[in-house]
């Protein structure tokens, strides 16, 4: 699903909304989100899962066209944690 599927869905299901509120919201959702997690915080919504950054080492690469060994830079990425909740919802499905 990619942005503008979400934000139909959203208003699908909610007609009582006008479209640019939904955007507006899920835009928030996002920034909000986004914002945390520069900061080197931590977002947990119960039942969903935990949005938190994670350390990654520096190392050496490899330049797949050249073959020239390179220095990748250490840096933060973002790992998502899923709650018990949809892990069990996934896992049904199958």
């Amino acid at each position: 699903m990619i942005r503008s599927e979400l934000l139909a869905a959203i208003s699908k299901d909610n007609p009582e909304l006008r479209a640019e509120e939904v955007e507006q919201v899920v835009d928030i959702f996002f920034d909000e989100i986004s914002q945390r997690l520069s900061e080197g915080g931590r977002v947990e919504l119960r039942g969903f899962g935990a949005f938190s950054t994670r350390e990654r080492e520096a190392r050496q690469g490899r330049n797949p066209r050249t073959g020239e060994i390179v220095d990748v830079p250490a840096k933060r990425v973002p790992y998502f944690k899923p709650g018990k909740e949809i892990r069990e919802r996934l896992n049904q499905e199958q």
